[in-house]
């Protein structure tokens, strides 16, 4: 058959035009995406071992989807009860969706899994899911251990789905595997084949593959070694990795696991996020080559701590439908953007919608606009600066799909918490120097109290704070601990005419002391710990907490410590060292936890202690009085300085220091709490999720400290 010259331009045109509508129907289909969906768990108790959803606009501000709450129950798709580290992926239809869990409760172990479970759905509401046991699945499995954190990514050449996963087999280091689903993506087509060989044959999991440009990058953690992330690079998919380098590309020296690497819908890049198990957060950072990565964490809101989770671009059409499912209106008016507001402060009362914002010193709350992060398929009215000096502001929150809802808003100035974030701790310090006042707490939100550093804040007024940055950093500038900087202390001395600081610091549960010639540093440590073992006769505790003293009928400086026991020692005249012979211990009640604090008064000197466990509700702060720096100490039968305060949502009041302003009788006490409103929410973990207060403390006519009530409102601004 012959095609004549019309004929071929016409079939030409068809061809084109074809090829044109699929290509834009193709660029229109991704710049349709509009939002993120976030697909995470939030811990390693089993309740917590379940996955939940939370959607984005700008795949930087994240809202928890259905209160917070899984979105599927691990006990109705798992064999153990549990699961872990999901991996969501849109498939090639563009329509479905995949998602890969591990099958898992890790109270039965590290290695007690043997199963991960497969789901597909077409809404992303509605999921099906199958267990696929690979010991049970495949013969010659007998040594499994493990099988960990599976994903899955379409194969454009095979035209299948591969998940990959790291499985450990007996006393081998755990290797990343893969196999394809089959059509139904119930079970694994075939028994699964080693993907990635690591050239030192160490351990490997948690892989995390994006193609880009035709090259595949896997992403994998270095389970047995520096537990970091490092990229290996392949021009095949299901094979042929080699190390982009030997370098980590996490941007942080802190552990961290579960990469998750996902295309910004806007085109300016990648993100690679990762979990810093250890250090109770998440890291996000930015990439356009996926070689080198920025930090972008400033930009970064959630409102729940996920773990290990992965990310994937949606449609307006698909986040309406979340939106419908399981939005919420106090989620996106617990999510207000302006500057003014105390973003960890936020009270949400769903009971009688109404939402409390904490906004800080100087804020115009006559015309002031909360400006309302929105999220997709929601709009808020009104959008305008309202007052909010005379009654609550009504706001509309309308869901796309659910009924508008109408909810109360109040601003109001508080003072407390005076740091912004996360810090316990504190001690305060007035400078001669500078004529400021500073603050020095522990860097605290860390898990298990595991922050590194430490910082230090500085005022005028005692309301309105600056952030002097980081003093000490224990991973760069002390070389005799590396871990626990905790509950510093501070004293201003002048030596040979010139102000010196004096700063004592807990590391490894040693301590420390680093000098200064201006309160804000920099600090240099001396180079070894100045206290690193008990007491003579002191079993038990810990040598944390130090109290710096100096007492002024005599100019003697004298350093505190002891958790479980109160220690005490004078100080050299260097400041750096201790009179050994002076060493004591100084009885006191039962009470008597850590975090001395000592003061003097009209010829009494006070001491100050911390009762029970930072981590309880009951934390508190009692006192004695000596006629010594050194003991002993009169304990009154009511002794008690501050405590929690439930009408006020307000508990774990204690670790506290005291201010006295110069020249007056005029005093204050500075203490940490649990993080308001949440703290009180969240278990053991409030213990070290803490912020720093300042409130008045007064005497009464024959010296015995009044207790002082905590409070939100904190104190006026000292002239």
């Amino acid at each position: 058959m012959t095609v004549n010259h019309k004929q071929g331009l016409f079939l030409l045109f068809i061809a084109v035009s074809s090829f044109v509508t699929a290509q834009t129907k193709k660029a229109t289909f991704k710049e349709n995406y509009t939002a993120y969906l976030f697909a995470y768990f939030t811990g390693n108790a089993k309740a917590e071992e379940q996955i939940c959803f939370a959607i984005s606009k700008d795949g930087y501000n994240y809202r928890a989807l259905n209160s917070g709450k899984p979105v599927v129950q691990s006990a109705a798709i798992s064999e153990t009860g549990g699961v872990r580290d999901p991996h969501i992926l849109r498939g090639a239809d563009g329509k479905t969706f995949y998602m890969v869990v591990t099958d898992m409760v890790s109270a039965n172990g590290w290695s007690s899994n043997r199963a991960m479970v497969l789901l597909k759905s077409t809404d992303l509401i509605n999921w099906t899911s199958s267990v696929v046991n690979i010991q049970k699945r495949f013969a010659g499995q007998d040594s499994l251990l493990r099988v960990w954190a599976p994903q899955t990514i379409y194969d454009a050449a095979a035209k299948k789905y591969m998940i990959y996963f790291s499985m450990k087999h007996g006393n081998q280091p755990d290797k990343i595997y893969y196999a394809y689903a089959n059509k139904d993506f119930t079970d694994l087509e075939a028994e699964p084949k080693q993907l990635f060989y690591s050239p030192d044959n160490a351990a490997c999991i948690d892989g995390d593959i994006a193609e880009k440009d035709g090259k595949y990058y896997l992403f994998f953690k270095t389970e047995d070694r520096h537990p970091g992330i490092k990229i290996a690079i392949s021009d095949k998919l299901t094979g042929g990795y080699q190390m982009q380098s030997h370098d980590y590309v996490q941007q942080t020296k802190s552990p961290v696991e579960g990469a998750g690497t996902f295309k910004l819908n806007d085109g300016s890049g990648y993100i690679l996020m990762y979990d810093m198990y250890t250090s109770g957060k998440y890291q996000f950072t930015k990439t356009k080559d996926l070689k080198t990565f920025t930090v972008v964490d400033e930009e970064v809101s959630m409102n729940f701590h996920p773990r290990h989770g992965t990310v994937m671009p949606i449609t307006a059409a698909e986040a309406e439908r979340l939106m419908k499912k399981w939005g919420a209106a106090e989620d996106v008016l617990g999510n207000a953007t302006s500057k003014q507001i105390k973003k960890i402060n936020t009270r949400i009362d769903t009971l009688n919608k109404t939402v409390y914002l904490s906004v800080k010193p100087g804020t115009n709350l006559k015309a002031f606009n909360p400006a309302f992060r929105l999220l997709p398929a929601t709009t808020v009215l009104p959008v305008t600066p309202q007052n909010f000096t005379r009654a609550a502001v009504k706001y509309v929150v309308n869901i796309k799909g659910q009924q508008p809802q109408t909810w109360n808003v109040i601003a109001k100035e508080n003072h407390n918490p005076v740091l912004e974030g996360y810090f316990a701790d504190p001690d305060v310090l007035y400078s001669e120097k500078t004529k400021k006042y500073y603050v020095y707490p522990t860097s605290d939100g860390f898990n298990g109290w595991s922050g590194t550093y430490f910082k230090a804040f500085s005022s005028a007024d005692l309301v309105d704070w600056k952030d002097e940055g980081v003093i000490i950093d224990l991973l760069k500038d002390v070389s005799w601990a590396k871990r626990n900087a905790w509950a510093p202390c501070i004293i201003e001395k002048k030596v040979n005419g010139q102000y010196k600081y004096f700063y004592y610091f807990t590391a490894a549960q040693k301590i420390g002391v680093a000098v200064a010639d201006d309160p804000a540093g920099p600090f240099t440590d001396m180079g070894k710990a100045l206290i690193d073992k008990k007491p003579e006769g002191v079993r038990g505790g810990q040598e944390i907490d130090p109290e710096v003293f100096t007492d002024p009928q005599t100019g003697k400086s004298y350093l505190y410590w002891g958790n479980g026991y109160m220690a005490v020692a004078e100080l050299n005249e260097d400041m750096i060292s201790l009179k050994q012979e002076t060493l004591s211990t100084i009885k006191v009640d039962r009470t008597f936890r850590e975090g001395t604090t000592v003061f003097f008064r009209n010829g009494i000197y006070y001491f100050l202690w911390s009762e029970d466990d930072t981590r309880s509700e009951n934390y508190r702060v009692r006192y004695g009085t000596s006629n010594s720096p050194t003991g002993p100490i009169t304990i009154a039968e009511n002794n008690l300085v501050i405590a929690k305060d439930p009408a006020a949502g307000i508990y774990g009041t204690g670790h506290n220091s005291v201010l006295q302003i110069p020249g007056t009788d005029e005093w204050y006490i500075v203490y940490h709490r649990f993080n308001y409103p949440k703290g009180i929410t969240m278990g053991d973990a409030a213990g070290f999720n803490r912020e720093v207060c300042i409130d008045k403390m007064e005497f009464n006519p024959d010296g015995s400290i009044k207790r002082v009530i905590p409070t939100h409102k904190g104190v006026q601004p000292i002239k």
